[in-house]
């Protein structure tokens, strides 16, 4: 994001320097926009600063200004853009102005409010003349050119001269020249830049100029005083809004002149202060900021109150803008807090009877008036209120106007409905030529959330991570399809994100959200340009980003782009842009370090332009909706997405609507479903909408009754591969060597991408036989430099299946490249996804398949399949599947499965540790069958395990299956699935079971890093008091308790100090039911000295508590005055922290009261705590009564270093660390 300093900079640059013709409408796109509401508007205007009790300076408006520009700088930058290239247009050649001040006068007066506007409220003259002359000013001369004066220092006879010849005098008239200079600059700029209709009266100015400087030399400049109480009572003036902060950029030099009163700055004021001069120096102040309040189109259109103009009693009120006038009336302009009705509320300073003109004061009462320290010492004057029935309008009646949505010109509307047509007539066919309207299965989507690591452990920098949802949890997190786009919260959805493995229907849900557009859904886009990355050259910078949306998407023919780009340029909000098959974008190493800044310029690659949308460099405001794989590339940008998706497998129904939607005729829908439903492994294989394809394509085929389903993933694909190509050779009269595509997709696979090179040649024949078989598909693109037809693997599954068997059957590959490049490591490699992992599965299914067909073309011989067998065997016999991570070990699981060979299966088995952990993995149902499957094996290695299912999201059927094996003998899992799972047994009446399930389940060591995992054990805990189900009667299976609350050892409290306070009361609450617990972790939780009493109440029902760990948890002497007194019968307690806290001397001789008694007490930490030398002595002589303590870490600073070296000396045990 950009730096906030430099959108102040900006602002400042526009609100000084911008042309007073400009600034209106600039702030009028900033409210048309809702950058700021009408009220925040209003309040920028508020010139009191409540701190100070003095007037805030242009810095402070600018900063209060840029505050919500910068908040919401990707609506606003363009706006702000535009002003600034307007205000440098509009700024005058300043070279010439040094020493000299500009004038303030150059907009045109057109009204008499106007002129009241520019010469009283904000000229400021303030003197008896300027009233004077002010009626008489009507128009400025057309042909009188503007002219610049030097301040006072100009020559009295020029000044005579001028004025005498404005005055339309012909006889000379002698002026007092000390009169004369009591002529402010700016009113002698107006009074010879303006046209009068009548002669001015030079003798009734200079007596008016004469009262006035009479006047005011006394009140202003009194005698000066030594004393600060007197210093601080002067007027102080501050830096003219006309200028700014010397550290930012050079400003118009102005010639100083020393004040005849001594001053003193202002303790809190951020600007010099200067004391008014004895003459009635006028300060200039551009108009910039009073012209853009005089704007009537910056009034509030939703019926917001108008501001208001308010005359000052004081002479040296101060005015607006930060700018001091010495004499004469004043005015401020007044903004109220609110819009609603509320009580009157007079102004402090306001003369009586005093009305703004009827132009300015439309219908707003003043909340209060500005004035300087001196009146607000004063009560206020009364005033005549303002009558609320006329002058004020209430919100009651005003009635809010609909904004109307931008008219589109007919051009782009026509392309619209193109646009529409063509997405209609592409996406209602599905993969297969199925089509969308009647094989289209809504699957669930699940709203996933990101939260900030927590924890002693977490990381500095704030890492997030994706929440791993329970199974119930998930059902609970579904999304409709039509709620993708819908906000949540005040927080607009511009970056979403769809995961999904491969083949779960991400493409699918992309064409289904393009005809729910089209058929005139999603009624927030106008435009929905979908992009798919298998096809773009993805580094070559050939593209703009007007290529992107019309050539590279599936967009139609368009006969004026130009005016299309236009208007989606004019509406970015009115935009969807979709990245399908996002993984093939590669490494995203850099990615968001190059991106595209322009929308017009070329040169661009594909990587650049998707860069620049997703940090909103280019077309700001749109829409991105990204799909990928969850293993591939997410991590890397989690910390920028607004609304993260997970498309859901099929579930068991939607397996059956599929497979009745597939076929026709009822018997085939009957006989499919049964035989599909029978072989487990294919059925939970189906939860994948393409593999159910890819077994309906089977079944379609081949006769339902005598067909043996295939038992693997690898015979799955390669029997549907056979079956397409034999249709297709039977089509073309040939059979089709598929070597090259095999080739092909090896070189794809090595570079991570689905598209094939235009550098390999590929006959038309083949290419027509991939397209025909479904392994190809082709689109066409609209390049600048004209139509090209891409090519690119159709699926992840068929493009690995050729690269394996090129691997396995080619002599160009040995067994030890086949090793080297497939086959599991210890060393941790780059995560390559689905890639990889569907490619080893690949690999070895291929090397153990009994009848391996004959692919033509590819040089095989059995003795090269033979030698590469005997590799792999060596490689997994040598591998020890504990120093896996758990997503590796499952992976493992499924090679070995691929294989369907007994022997690697059962030295897998041998060689698993005696706990297997899955935690982070997701398991899946074909997971869970792979695992299932392998450890049958373990009865006759007479080998037991214990599984850790936590953060696996497994669903409830596989958690079912896995718990009732013989050789599981406890299993970890959510507390709550595992509740969940008593329950369905429960329901079931598997008594049997589900005591099998509670005496298996064991939650030690548990740790508490979130919320729900405390409110889980008071749950279990719970089930465990009562002996029942929450919702059900005392259970057989429960009448001995829970044995996992029973034999719970370890705990460890790490919730961190933002929720770890407020939920410790809930942990004291069950402690006492935790018999076994014998270390007890509750550092870095901030609890108090509060918490510490509660906690201290418990203590003693934990017989067992061998260690407690208090540290850093900002406990004093009031909470270690009680933990002493529990402390001392803990009979079991070796080791106690207190690390870090604030325990002082009264504390430390509480410990050192109770140490003795602690006999089975061995180390005692201190460390780090606020005691002196005086707690440090008692300590140290409760020491040498207890004989059986092994140390005592008590260093701090508040301890004289010698009286600690002298303690370690009479007794080592003493330790500094």
């Amino acid at each position: 994001m950009v730096p906030f300093q430099e959108v102040l900079f900006e602002v400042q640059k526009v609100l000084q320097d911008a042309h007073p013709d400009l600034l209106p409408a600039f702030l009028s796109q900033l409210l048309e926009a809702q950058v700021f509401s009408a009220q925040y508007f209003q309040s920028l205007f508020q010139c009191v600063d409540p701190d100070l009790g003095d007037l805030t300076d242009v810095e402070d408006l600018a900063r209060r200004l840029a505050l919500p520009i910068w908040q919401k700088w990707d609506v606003s930058k363009e706006i702000l853009f535009s002003a600034l290239g307007d205000a440098e247009e509009s700024q005058p050649d300043i070279a010439s102005l040094s020493d000299s001040v500009l004038d303030v006068h150059q907009k045109p007066l057109q009204s008499e409010s106007e002129s009241f506007l520019s010469s009283q409220a904000f000229t400021k003259p303030n003197t008896a003349a300027s009233a004077l002359c002010a009626p008489l000013i009507t128009s400025r001369s057309s042909d009188r050119p503007a002219t610049l004066y030097h301040g006072i220092n100009s020559p009295l006879k020029t000044r005579m001269e001028l004025l005498q010849e404005t005055a339309g005098n012909e006889d000379p008239v002698a002026l007092d020249p000390q009169l004369l200079e009591l002529i402010p600059d700016s009113l002698l700029q107006d009074l010879i830049s303006y046209d009068f209709p009548n002669e001015l009266d030079l003798d009734a100015l200079c007596a008016e100029l004469k009262e006035d400087h009479d006047q005011g030399e006394a009140a202003e400049c009194p005698a000066p005083s030594n004393t600060e109480s007197e210093q601080e009572k002067r007027p102080k003036r501050k830096r003219p809004a006309g200028e700014r902060a010397p550290r930012k950029v050079p400003r118009l030099k102005r010639r100083k002149t020393d004040p005849p009163c001594t001053e003193s700055p202002h303790p809190k004021s951020r600007v010099s202060d200067v004391s008014p001069p004895p003459l009635p120096q006028l300060v200039h102040v551009p108009l910039t900021i009073a012209t853009a309040l005089n704007s009537a189109s910056l009034l509030p259109s939703s019926g917001a109150p108008a501001l208001q103009i308010i005359q000052t009693i004081n002479h040296l009120s101060p005015t607006v803008i930060n700018s001091l006038v010495p004499v004469g009336p004043t005015y401020v302009l007044v903004s109220p807090q609110s819009v609603r009705p509320v009580p009157q509320l007079f102004p402090l300073s306001p003369a009586d009877g005093a009305v703004a003109p009827p132009e300015l004061s439309r219908t707003i009462i003043p909340m209060s008036s500005l004035s300087d320290s001196t009146s607000r010492s004063q009560p206020p004057s009364p005033v005549t209120p303002v009558s609320p029935t006329k002058d004020r309008t209430t919100q009651e009646d005003f009635t809010p106007t609909t904004p109307q949505s931008p008219v589109i010109p007919e051009r782009v509307e026509d392309f619209i409905q193109q646009l529409k047509s063509h997405l209609r007539e592409t996406c209602s066919l599905m993969q297969g030529g199925l089509r969308m309207d009647s094989h289209y299965i809504d699957t669930q989507l699940v709203q996933r959330k990101l939260v900030i690591r927590t924890g002693k452990n977490a990381n500095k920098c704030l890492e997030k991570e994706l929440v791993v949802l329970l199974d119930s949890e998930r059902k609970k997190a579904t999304v409709d399809r039509s709620h993708v786009f819908q906000n949540c919260g005040s927080k607009p959805k511009r970056l979403i994100t769809v995961l999904g493995k491969a083949g779960t229907g991400k493409s699918t849900l992309i064409q289904r959200l393009a005809l729910d557009w089209a058929a005139g859904g999603l009624p927030q886009f106008q435009f929905v340009f979908l992009v798919n990355c298998k096809i773009l050259n993805l580094t070559s910078p050939n593209y703009s980003f007007k290529t992107l949306l019309f050539g590279l998407s599936t967009t139609p023919g368009c006969d004026d782009s130009e005016a299309v780009f236009k208007h989606v340029l004019s509406n970015p909000d009115k935009v969807l842009l979709v990245f399908d098959s996002f993984d093939d974008i590669g490494d995203l190493e850099g990615l968001l370090q190059s991106f595209a800044t322009s929308v017009t310029e070329s040169g661009y690659s594909v990587r650049q332009l998707f860069s620049g949308l997703f940090q909103k460099k280019i077309l700001s405001g749109c829409t991105l909706l990204i799909a990928t794989r969850p293993k591939d590339v997410l991590n890397q940008l989690l910390r920028k997405v607004d609304s993260i998706l997970e498309l859901c497998c099929f579930s068991p129904k939607d397996i059956e609507s599929y497979t009745s939607n597939y076929f026709t005729d009822a018997s085939k829908q009957e006989s499919t479903l049964r035989k599909i439903q029978s072989q487990k492994y294919i059925f939970s294989l189906c939860s994948n909408p393409l593999l159910c394809r890819f077994t309906c394509f089977l079944m379609e085929h081949q006769d339902t009754d005598g067909y043996a389903l295939p038992s693997t993933l690898t015979d799955l694909c390669q029997r549907v591969l056979v079956q397409h190509l034999e249709l297709t050779a039977k089509e073309q009269g040939s059979k089709q060597d598929i070597t090259e595509l095999c080739k092909m997709a090896w070189e794809g696979f090595k570079t991570y991408s689905s598209l094939l090179s235009q550098d390999q040649e590929i006959s038309k024949e083949l290419l027509d036989c991939g397209i025909n078989c479904e392994v190809l598909s082709s689109h066409t693109v609209c390049e600048e430099s004209g139509k090209s037809q891409v090519t690119y693997f159709a699926n992840l599954f068929m493009q690995n299946l050729l690269g394996a068997l090129l691997l396995v059957q080619s002599k160009d590959i040995n067994d030890r490249m086949l090793v080297a490049q497939t086959v599991l490591h210890h060393r941790k490699r780059k995560v390559l996804g689905e890639w990889q992992d569907v490619l080893q599965r690949f690999v070895i299914g291929s090397l153990y398949q009994k009848a391996t067909p004959h692919w033509g073309g590819i040089p095989q011989s059995s003795s090269d399949a033979q030698a590469k067998r005997k590799a792999v065997e060596a490689h997994l016999k040598n591998l020890n599947p504990g120093e896996l991570i758990p997503s590796r070990l499952l992976e493992l699981f499924h090679c070995v499965y691929e294989a369907s060979n007994a022997k690697l299966a059962k030295l897998l088995v041998k060689n698993l540790p005696d706990i297997l952990s899955f935690c982070g993995a997701h398991l899946t149902m074909t997971d869970v069958y792979v695992v299932w499957h392998l450890l049958q094996h373990a009865k006759g290695l007479k080998r037991t395990f214990s599984i850790d299912m936590q953060d696996t999201c497994v669903p409830l059927s596989g958690l079912k299956e896995l718990v009732a094996l013989g050789c599981v003998t406890s299993f970890r899992a959510p507390t709550m699935d595992t509740i969940d799972l008593w329950e369905d047994l429960h329901h079931s009446s598997d008594e049997l079971s589900l005591k099998n399930a509670v005496e298996k389940f064991t939650i030690d060591p548990f740790k508490a890093s979130q919320l729900g995992h405390i409110e889980n054990l008071v749950l279990l805990v719970q089930i465990h008091r009562e002996k029942k189900l929450p919702m059900s009667d005392a259970e057989a299976g429960l009448e001995d308790g829970i044995p996992a609350v029973r034999h719970l050892h370890k705990l460890d409290y790490e919730l961190g100090q933002q929720n770890g306070p407020g939920a410790f009361h809930k942990l004291t609450g069950i402690l006492p039911a935790l018999q076994s617990l014998q270390h007890l972790d509750l550092e870095n939780n901030k609890i108090g000295d509060r918490e510490a009493e509660k906690l201290a109440g418990v203590l003693h029902s934990l017989s067992s508590l061998k260690m407690l760990n208090l540290s850093q948890n900002c406990i004093g002497d009031a909470g270690v005055e009680k933990l002493a007194q529990a402390l001392s019968a803990a009979s079991s307690l070796q080791s106690l922290s207190l690390y870090g806290n604030l325990i002082a001397d009264s504390g430390a001789e509480n410990l050192a009261s109770v140490l003795p008694a602690m006999k089975s007490l061995l180390d005692l930490d201190v460390k780090y705590n606020k005691f002196t030398d005086v707690g440090a002595k008692k300590l140290s002589a409760a020491l040498k009564s207890s004989p059986g303590m092994k140390s005592l870490q008590m260093w701090n600073n508040c301890i004289p270093l010698g009286v600690f070296d002298h303690l370690r000396l009479q007794d080592p045990r003493i330790r500094a660390l």
